[in-house]
């Protein structure tokens, strides 16, 4: 898959794409990242690409030309066929909210176009005409799109085979299918005991079926205590068992 992004901070992207085990989708080329100067398609010795807003008001709004010349350069980059264009897609507010089954779809997906916006926003006129879908990382603003951007290219290429060390370990994270939609369970290592704490005795056992009991009681508990929109869920779509039921009343959740 391929992912163009457009941004006025590429420098940002280089060490993120260099860097920790998601870099091996990057290196491999199994997630394609290429990134686009947006001062390079703006005109004039300044390479203007902002502006002040009509109507007066704080700070500036991106210009509408500098961007379709660089989505032109993108499209005409990326030879797309007819019926086969990548989507354009803008970082904000008023987008959908990215989560986990929204990274799903774009892990296995051809890519996208990412725009990162800047200073107040974007000229609406390049919106309407060009954007066909806006995402959101919740209800807060950042300075800018990348690190939006760089969020979403996180999260698609952890999913792509090969990547992570345990193929399929993604599959134990918060939020996935495999685990009922549910939050994932503590993890403990060595020393057995540390600052007079120790490891609970379920994960020494070495009884398989007690350890996965003790996790699924351990996903259930953190769900309830801090989400239980995740657990109403998993309920609604019929994943949560009589035992689990007896483990939430038991400890009065």
């Amino acid at each position: 898959m391929r992912f163009d992004v457009i941004t006025l901070f590429p420098d940002l992207f280089a060490p993120f794409l260099a860097s920790g085990v998601t870099r091996r989708a990057y290196t491999s080329g199994q997630v394609d990242v290429r990134l686009w100067n947006l001062r390079d398609h703006a005109e004039g010795n300044y390479r203007r690409v902002d502006d002040r807003p009509f109507g007066g008001g704080p700070g500036m709004v991106m210009l509408a030309e500098p961007l379709a010349r660089c989505l032109a350069a993108i499209r005409a980059d990326r030879a797309e066929e007819e019926g086969a264009r990548a989507p354009l897609v803008l970082f904000s507010p008023i987008g959908r909210r990215l989560d986990h089954a929204g990274v799903a779809e774009w892990s296995a997906s051809r890519g996208a176009i990412l725009l990162c916006g800047r200073y107040e926003g974007v000229d609406q006129r390049f919106i309407d005409t060009h954007v066909d879908l806006q995402i959101s990382l919740g209800d807060f603003v950042l300075s800018g799109g990348e690190i939006a951007a760089l969020a979403l290219l996180d999260a698609v290429a952890r999913l792509q085979p090969g990547v992570l060390q345990g193929e399929g370990s993604h599959q134990l994270d918060s939020f996935n299918p495999a685990l009922d939609g549910l939050l994932d369970c503590p993890h403990y290592t060595r020393p057995e005991v540390w600052s007079g704490q120790a490891v609970p005795g379920a994960l020494l056992s070495g009884h398989h079926a007690q350890i996965e009991r003790w996790r699924r009681d351990q996903r259930l508990l953190l769900t309830a205590r801090h989400r239980p929109d995740l657990l109403a869920a998993a309920r609604e779509r019929g994943q949560i068992t009589r035992a689990d039921e007896a483990v939430l009343k038991q400890n009065s959740l």
